[in-house]
C-alpha cells in the first residue's frame, strides 16, 4: 500500500486539485455569465422604455445603447439596441449613421434573427440612399429564419423593380409569395405582381 501511494499518491492528488478547480472555475464562470447578462437585460430594459415613447429622447437612447455596445459587446441586447438606434437615426434623416449602425450587427451578428433583421433594414436604408445595386448584394444570401423568407424576397423585388429588372422582379415576387399563407399573399404583394403584369401587357 506504502508503495502504491508513493507512486501513485501525488498524481491522485494533482488530478483531484484540478478537477475541483475546473469545477469551481466553471460556476464562476456560469455566475459571471449570469450576472452580465442581467446587467445588459436591465440597460436594454432602460432602453426600451426609452425609446417607446412617443417622443424618444434620442440623445439618451444613444448613451444607452452605446454604454451597451461598450460593456456587452456583442450581445443580443447591444445589438438590438443597435437597431434602436438605427431607427431612430432614420426617422431623423441621418442615413449614413443608420447604415453604421446596422453594418455593425450585420458584420457580426449575434444570432440568425438579428442577421436577418440587421441585413433587412441595412438594404432599405441603402435603397433609401441610392445604394440599389449595393442593397441587391446584400440580399443576395437566403435568409436564415424562414419568417424574413417572404420579405427578404418581396424586397428584393421592389429593388429590382426599380432597376427595370421586370422579369427578375417577377421572380423574387413568386418566391414571395410562395413563403406566405394564400391568404396573406393577396396583398401589396399580389398588387406587385399585378403591377408588373400590366406593365408588360
Amino acid at each position: 500500500m506504502r508503495d502504491w501511494w508513493q507512486r501513485n499518491g501525488k498524481p491522485l492528488l494533482m488530478g483531484g486539485v484540478l478537477a475541483l478547480a475546473g469545477v469551481f472555475g466553471w460556476q464562476a464562470w456560469q455566475k459571471h455569465e449570469a450576472a452580465q447578462a442581467a446587467a445588459a437585460g436591465a440597460l436594454y430594459q432602460q432602453l426600451l422604455e426609452l425609446a417607446v415613447t412617443p417622443a424618444p429622447d434620442t440623445t439618451k437612447v444613444v448613451d444607452l445603447a452605446s454604454r451597451l455596445n461598450k460593456e456587452h459587446a456583442g450581445s443580443v441586447q447591444a445589438q438590438y439596441a443597435s437597431l434602436f438606434v438605427a431607427k431612430l437615426a432614420v426617422d431623423s434623416g441621418k442615413l449614413d449613421d443608420a447604415a453604421g449602425a446596422l453594418q455593425a450587427v450585420v458584420d457580426d451578428p449575434a444570432d440568425a434573427t438579428l442577421a436577418d433583421l440587421a441585413q433587412h433594414r441595412l438594404a432599405r436604408v441603402m435603397a433609401a440612399q441610392g445604394k440599389v445595386e449595393e442593397a441587391l448584394a446584400l440580399l443576395e444570401k437566403p435568409a436564415q429564419v424562414d419568417e424574413f423568407k417572404a420579405i427578404r424576397e418581396e424586397l428584393r423585388g421592389d429593388l429590382l423593380a426599380r432597376l427595370g429588372r421586370a422579369d427578375d422582379a417577377h421572380a423574387a415576387y413568386e418566391k414571395a409569395k410562395a413563403a406566405l399563407s394564400e391568404e396573406a399573399a393577396q396583398g401589396t404583394l399580389q398588387m406587385k405582381l399585378d403591377d408588373l403584369a400590366k406593365e408588360d401587357a
